[in-house]
């Protein structure tokens, strides 16, 4: 949704007048605009360690930091470093905030000596220029006044913060325009919520079907046996329970050796890459030379059809090739499946069942992060039906995987919208583009 659509669900102020700021343009008539400088005083503070860490997210603002004890402990030393910020400072992150790494802080804390602590005065409600500064409008702006080597590594001093322009609207209608933002954001937030958990309830249904498919197949009148696993339990009498070195030809691993990166090549596929039993190139872009392709290549080459599946980090995931212009990095083993015993179709859906995943995990070893060894993946167990049946199997999944998607792809699509338009009624409110005076006194938030 637009910005001008939002706006047209709220009536304008009355009066407008010239802001005298090029990137904000008109503003209600009894609103201004003053320099930061005026409305916030810089804290630099620092000798408070028993106060907790908090955190600036690009998507929540200010937080409080969840640690391991182990790493409070490590960093117990360094905090007699950090600054304070108190309830209802301003905090930023200086190479960040043009990205919106900037929020309100929730209650007493330390942040890091790389960020700034901006102190708002006694006519400043800061949670409205929590909301203020997070606006696209207003990241632009800090962007100009950042500076670094390249724009990338920009960072916004206070010297530059304090020479910035805000709107400075009367007391009472900050908090009447965070009161009504509070609401409405909620109501928001909410439906995107239950939208999410809405896609979650499809993608549970459509890996039930995959994993009941894969372990019990079609027919329901299927004369079963004992698998002879207790996790599998029966399966059909025309099955057959294999390890997986007995149905792959060839396992292509590239662990132990990492290619050199440029920023343009050929793709790298990394564990990054592979969710939700695709290669999103979205996830992670790194690249190789393609004169480096054929030796970096030697182990094998990607032919589509090919399954990968991680081993680490995450650990599991798995993918189907439709473009063999890719290589391999560290972390994915790639299989090449023997099409006498075993389709790659069937297989892919073997890796994105549960119970394809959970012999994954019961083999795998380590403390902080799950892998597992190349020895113990080829032993991993699948159930194996005649090539016929799994042509069948895979049928019926590719259909249901397809409607599932577009289902899901609608979701987001209203998800989408829905931040969309929340983005512009924000910035429609803290900018004065929308009135909201009134719907404050009706709905008694103020």
């Amino acid at each position: 949704m637009t910005s001008q659509a939002a706006q047209s669900k709220w009536r304008p102020y009355p009066q407008y007048k010239d802001s005298g700021v090029e990137w904000l343009g008109e503003i209600p008539a009894g609103w201004r605009t003053r320099r930061n400088g005026t409305l916030f005083m810089e804290r630099d503070e620092r000798g408070y360690p028993d106060l907790p860490l908090l955190n600036v997210s690009l998507h929540t603002g200010v937080d409080i930091r969840e640690f391991s004890s182990n790493k409070i402990e490590q960093m117990a030393e360094d905090k007699s470093t950090y600054k304070r910020a108190k309830n209802g400072d301003v905090v930023f992150n200086k190479m960040r905030m043009w990205q919106g790494a900037v929020g309100v802080a929730p209650t007493d804390g330390l942040v890091s000596p790389d960020y700034t602590v901006a102190m708002p005065n006694k006519k400043v409600y800061s949670r409205y220029y929590g909301y203020l500064f997070r606006t696209s409008l207003y990241m632009t702006e800090t962007n100009r006044f950042s500076h670094g080597i390249v724009p990338d590594r920009n960072r916004l001093y206070w010297d530059q913060f304090k020479q910035m322009g805000s709107i400075y609207p009367p007391l009472d209608e900050q908090f009447g325009v965070v009161s009504w933002l509070d609401r409405e954001t909620a109501k928001i937030d909410a439906l995107i919520e239950k939208k999410r958990r809405l896609i979650g309830l499809l993608e549970e249904k459509r890996a039930a079907i995959i994993s009941h498919a894969v372990t019990k197949g079609l027919d329901p009148d299927a004369p079963m046996k004992d698998s002879g696993v207790e996790w599998l339990g029966e399966i059909p009498a025309r099955w057959n329970l294999l390890q997986l070195r007995r149905v792959i030809n060839k396992f292509v691993d590239y662990r132990g050796s990492t290619p050199e990166k440029v920023p343009n090549g050929i793709p790298l596929i990394t564990a990054k890459n592979i969710k939700m039993n695709k290669i999103d190139f979205e996830l992670s872009q790194e690249f190789i030379r393609e004169e480096d392709y054929n030796s970096w290549m030697v182990r094998g080459l990607p032919e589509i059809g090919d399954v990968l599946v991680t081993t680490e980090a995450p650990l599991g995931e798995s993918a189907q090739i439709v473009d063999p212009n890719i290589a391999l990095a560290q972390r994915i083993i790639l299989l090449k499946a023997d099409k006498v015993r075993i389709t790659n179709d069937y297989l892919k859906y073997h890796f994105a069942s549960s119970s394809g995943k959970s012999e994954l995990w019961s083999r795998a070893t380590g403390s902080t992060a799950l892998g597992i060894k190349a020895s113990r993946f080829k032993e991993t167990l699948l159930t194996v039906p005649p090539i016929k049946e799994q042509q069948m199997i895979t049928e019926l999944l590719d259909r249901e995987t397809l409607r599932n998607y577009k289902l899901v792809s609608k979701i987001n699509e209203q998800i989408n919208k829905l931040q969309e338009y929340r983005t512009a009624m924000i910035s429609a409110a803290v900018t004065g583009k929308i009135d909201v005076r009134e719907v404050v006194k009706e709905g008694g938030i103020v």
